[in-house]
């Protein structure tokens, strides 16, 4: 947050725009964005917000520089965020630049992506540590796992991507490029336990193995096969299994006895494993004819969605079939 005040009509925006320091932080030398976004506003044309802010940016910086910055919206060096509620205007520098969930290392994104983000979130949750093996028996384009390598490399989940502030005046590179330096030195050169995933798609494996390459992994940090969830055996002793399966729209690939098939494997197969399974299908226990040990209710994007939680214990470990949501959620949202 770089300046907020009172703004009953567009000339107040207008007027804190101007008298905000921008000088500071980027001059006529660095190209330029603006953005609005509003809760309550009684201002009738965001975009002439928009539009009025960016002027008393460009205006100020003329003023006391003798030129303005160019406009870029697409790549810019500044990015500023105009916001405003029933009675205030708020103007933000962005020093992040993209999304922070964008690691700067996947390209190949799979049919049905989750946030890299997301995934270091399900790993957490999960209560994977680096000391337990891990699988992902439907990895697409391995998005859990190449996260789950760098957690337990210990490696910067920023380290490979740019940000906003490298782009702004009076940006120290030298003392950030000692920063990651030091990070960079810090990061373990191998890991001690086996990561494991499957993917019945030999197209997402094949993505999965670049997506490695292009993480700074080496080919060995995880054991990336093609396999049918349904039949693969468990491929060490017992550990973490985090998937991400096919739901919503990827179900239309699917065959109608997935889940009879995979909980069977399970059973037969992963004693002792703890299974986590993200999901927008509440009725997925029921389909596995498995109890959940806790559901945990969360988002991937827009979807609302629930990490199932199970532990493999014997065959026996079942229950009667379920078709409904269970509204006894454990948690809060996350």
């Amino acid at each position: 947050q770089v300046s907020q005040g009172p703004a009953a009509r567009e000339d107040d925006i207008y007027d804190l725009a101007y008298h905000t320091p921008w000088e500071r932080w980027f001059g006529a030398e660095q190209t330029l964005r603006v953005d609005t976004s509003a809760i309550r506003s009684p201002m009738r044309s965001l975009q002439f917000c928009n539009l009025r802010a960016k002027d008393g940016i460009c205006d100020h910086l003329r003023d006391r520089e003798g030129a303005r910055p160019s406009i870029d919206t697409a790549r810019p060096d500044a990015r500023v965020h105009l916001f405003l509620d029933e009675s205030q205007a708020t103007l933000y520098l962005d020093t992040s630049g993209e999304s922070l969930f964008k690691r700067g290392w996947r390209l190949d994104k799979g049919a049905a992506p989750i946030r890299e983000n997301l995934a270091a979130g399900l790993l957490a949750l999960s209560g994977w540590t680096p000391s337990h093996p891990l699988l992902d028996p439907f990895c697409g384009s391995g998005t859990i796992l190449i996260e789950a390598a760098w957690i337990a490399l210990g490696v910067p989940p920023g380290i490979a991507r740019p940000f906003g502030f490298e782009r702004l005046r009076d940006h120290d590179a030298r003392r950030w490029r000692e920063l990651k330096e030091e990070a960079t030195a810090a990061i373990a050169r191998r890991l001690e336990t086996p990561l494991t995933g499957y993917d019945i798609d030999s197209a997402a494996v094949e993505d999965a193995r670049e997506n490695l390459l292009r993480a700074r992994l080496t080919r060995d940090a995880v054991d990336f096969q093609v396999g049918d969830a349904r039949t693969i055996g468990a491929p060490c002793q017992p550990g973490w299994l985090v998937t991400n399966p096919p739901y919503g729209e990827r179900m239309a690939a699917a065959t109608p006895d997935l889940w009879y098939e995979w909980s069977s494997n399970l059973k037969k197969h992963f004693s002792g494993w703890h299974v986590n399974v993200i999901t927008s299908d509440f009725g997925l226990p029921g389909q596995l004819r498995l109890k959940p040990r806790r559901r945990i209710p969360l988002f991937n994007g827009a979807l609302d969605c629930r990490l199932f939680q199970f532990d493999m214990v014997d065959a026996r470990y079942t229950v009667k079939p379920r078709t409904s949501a269970d509204p006894s959620d454990q948690t809060g949202p996350v």
